[in-house]
């Protein structure tokens, strides 16, 4: 099978000559490792070696947004200033470089309040960390809602995907990467701040939902409707998962305002595959309820609280399963020991009766450097599913 063959066969349940191998965003971002910003970890010669395996040797799954950027996505400059954004008029974005990292000050002006937001950069490590959240109080947030919905606009794309699955080819596919409606409204305030809200103002919560959702559920009608077929990553739905949020509001703040995207998704023979870390265990039935295709990463004790056997058997005929190799044993396991946790992933993932199972991290080492350890387990997930008898 083509690995392009083999991945729809796993998607749609059909037998396939062996489990698919994925390295995530490893083949999955787009990375550009000839720039030299220093900013850009993946020019480092260490990481070309992993680059290549993934392009060469693995299942590849291509994460894209059809969303180009929006106004406050742009460096404010002379040029860009020119042109009118319905966010303008609320929204300033300064960003500025400070003992070489990057800074992102967003402020926003609306019903008499001024709210601020911080990101920070470092050059060694690919990672955004948020400083300071946008919304700090229910004040806040009646504020937010007072925003119009033509600030929330977007251009969507879709002859970047085109192009993007042409140039794939058989190598592999593409895969629509969003957030729904509740990463979009809990990303707005600190991890305190929204489970506070969520758990004791859910009206008001909802409220956001709602005012959030639009805009999302328009951009996933337009892309599904001219990119149908495809695999869509969803993620978000970990907000509402223990021990952040009790599992009733699974159902009010994921199956409600996630399911709907879903259903579209699957209106043009998409498929939804569903993003949640952490605990499951509470929650798999919601997911399945709402009619999800996938789950990744299905990670296992002790961040996660259910094995891969445990969820293959119970939910395998119901979800694809991606997973469930924690990228922890890929940088810190001895290659010995890592090859024994990929043998038993790939026994526990395709044990018995089920739709499918992909090989995949939970995520990416995100560093400057990759040692020759991590490389060699990178390599023992290629060889160990590549010679997996099913």
């Amino acid at each position: 099978m083509t690995r392009r063959e083999r991945l729809m066969a796993t998607l749609r349940g059909q037998p396939v000559d062996r489990p698919a191998v994925n390295f995530y965003e490893i083949g999955g971002f787009a990375v550009n490792p000839s720039d030299p910003d220093p900013f850009n970890v993946y020019n480092d010669p260490s990481w070309q070696s992993l680059l290549q395996l993934a392009e060469e040797q693995t299942d590849i799954i291509r994460m894209r947004s059809p969303v180009k950027s929006r106004s406050y996505d742009v460096e404010l400059t002379p040029e860009t200033l020119s042109i009118d954004h319905p966010r303008d008029e609320f929204f300033r974005v300064e960003k500025y470089m400070e003992n070489g990292r990057r800074f992102t000050r967003t402020t926003l002006k609306i019903a008499g309040r001024t709210m601020t937001s911080l990101t920070r950069r470092d050059p060694e490590i690919d990672t955004v960390w948020t400083l300071e959240h946008l919304l700090k109080s229910s004040d806040d947030l009646r504020a937010y809602l007072e925003l119009p919905d033509e600030v929330f606009n977007e251009e969507i794309h879709i002859d970047s995907l085109l192009r993007e699955d042409k140039e794939l080819a058989e190598r592999g596919i593409v895969m629509i990467d969003t957030e729904d409606p509740l990463c979009a409204a809990a990303s707005l305030f600190s991890m305190e701040n929204f489970t506070i809200i969520a758990l004791t103002e859910q009206k008001l919560f909802q409220s956001l939902l709602e005012k959030l959702s639009r805009h999302i559920y328009a951009r996933t009608e337009k892309t599904a409707k001219a990119f149908p077929g495809h695999l869509w990553r969803i993620y978000g739905p970990e907000y509402a998962t223990e021990p952040y949020l009790p599992p009733h509001l699974f159902k009010e703040y994921v199956v409600r305002y996630t399911g709907p995207m879903v259903e579209t998704i699957q209106k043009y023979d998409g498929f939804a595959r569903i993003h949640c870390h952490g605990r499951l265990r509470a929650v798999l039935d919601y997911i399945v309820q709402m009619g999800a295709d996938a789950i990744d990463p299905v990670e296992p004790p002790p961040l996660g609280d259910v094995e891969l056997e445990y969820v293959r058997s119970k939910y395998g005929k119901d979800l694809v399963l991606f997973g469930n190799i924690e990228i922890a044993d890929v940088e810190n396991t001895e290659p010995e020991q890592f090859e024994k946790i990929v043998q038993k992933t790939l026994i526990d993932g395709t044990a018995g009766q089920g739709k499918g199972f992909v090989l995949m991290p939970s995520s990416a080492p995100n560093g400057l450097v990759i040692t020759p350890n991590v490389m060699k387990n990178y390599e023992t997930m290629v060889r160990l599913a590549t010679k997996f008898n099913l």
